[in-house]
């Protein structure tokens, strides 16, 4: 994705596991990709960070995100819901969401680096017209 993005937006990539709190940059707009894992579950080095927003509650006004899940439709019932979870609790701490809620189905016929490309350049557009707007 970073690739994608090029010299449209200043990118850096951090894995959710070794993210903190306090890394959320209200100056950036941080786009999150997160899998599910087992049976609607996040990714076992995910969870502690989900665990310190919800147990810290760390004030994240001000703090903007996009989502990005991916999972597998045939779990009908959790089918993405690991980047449910951190959309939540982010959500919880008064970070504000953006742009569409871009999901990848695994079992499906798209390609999963051909949907990002697609959810990053919508996110990238909201925020274009989000500027003008502001204006």
């Amino acid at each position: 994705m970073a690739r994608h993005l090029g010299d449209r937006a200043e990118t850096r990539v951090v894995d959710l596991g070794e993210l903190e709190p306090g890394d959320l940059d209200p100056a950036r707009v941080h786009l999150i990709v997160c899998s599910t894992y087992g049976d609607g579950e996040l990714p076992t080095n995910v969870r502690g960070l989900r665990e310190q927003l919800l147990s810290e509650r760390p004030t994240l006004v001000g703090i903007r995100y996009a989502v990005l899940g991916l999972g597998d439709r045939s779990y009908t019932r959790t089918y993405s819901r690991g980047s449910e979870m951190i959309d939540e609790a982010l959500a919880a701490c008064g970070a504000t969401r953006i742009g569409e809620y871009g999901r990848h189905d695994a079992g499906g016929s798209s390609d999963a680096t051909e949907v990002a490309r697609e959810w990053a350049d919508g996110v990238l557009a909201e925020l274009s017209v989000r500027e003008l707007v502001a204006r």
